[in-house]
Parts: C-alpha cells; structure tokens; sequence
C-alpha cells in the first residue's frame, strides 16, 4: 500500500523539505497556556494558498507557535521550519524571520517565492497583533 505523500516525496524536494513535510511537529492549533493567544492569517488568491499562524504567548515569549497551511510541500515544510526555530523564544526575534535564508536553507525554487512571502505576512500580521512591531521584507 502506498502513502497518499508518497509521490509528493519523489519530486523536486531536498531531503529537508521531506522531512518537515512528511513529520510537520507544530501543524494544528496552539493553547495559550498562561497567556495569551494570538491568530494571523495569509493568503494568496491565485494560487489558492492559505497559511494560519498559531501562537501562545506568555510574558513575551512564544510558548506555542503552530500553523495551518494550504498549500505546496514547501509551504508546509517552511511553516514548520520556522515554527520550530522561533517557538519557545522571544516574540520580537520573529523580527529576524528572513525569506531569503528561508529559502535558500529548504532550497525553494524562485517561482515559489511568493509561497514564502505568505509566511512573512502571517508573521508580520502576528506581530502586529502582539507589539505593534512590523518586519521588514528581505
């Protein structure tokens, strides 16, 4: 029997991405705990992506950070990329959210970009939301 992801895994993703894809730890929602929680959203007409960041927030920190996403495997696997370097630090150090590195580590191809570019709003709008601060586009 074959997995419903298997061809998804055969095409033109590095193993990283198959691996974020294939086991996405921070998919689903988020409790805020002690604090507070906090949703923002993404989308791209066209393409019909969507991405939801879920955050628990707690005297500044990001106690849980999870999405939920509608999308390409790269979109996924950067969700759960970033969702796993930024949780459990700082809400500001979003700020340092960074498209280019993002793809450039997941091997993301230019023409998905605007994919990645989903994930960046979600996380500027988050951090409207949280302090008022916005990003920076790279």
């Amino acid at each position: 029997m074959t997995s419903v992801t298997e061809p998804v895994l055969l095409g033109p993703y590095n193993e990283q991405v198959r691996g974020l894809f294939q086991n996405p730890r921070h998919a689903g929602d988020a409790a805020a705990g002690n604090g507070r929680r906090y949703e923002a959203r993404a989308s791209e007409a066209t393409a019909g992506a969507q991405i939801l960041l879920i955050a628990g927030v707690t005297e500044g920190i990001l106690a849980a950070l999870r999405f939920r996403v509608f999308g390409c495997p790269h979109l996924i696997a950067a969700a759960e990329a970033t969702c796993e370097r930024f949780e459990g630090g700082a809400v500001n150090k979003l700020q340092e959210f960074s498209v280019s590195d993002l793809m450039e580590t997941l091997g993301v191809p230019v023409e998905k970009m605007g994919r990645i570019l989903l994930l960046e709003d979600a996380i500027q709008a988050l951090l409207s939301q949280v302090d008022g601060k916005a990003i920076n586009r790279n």
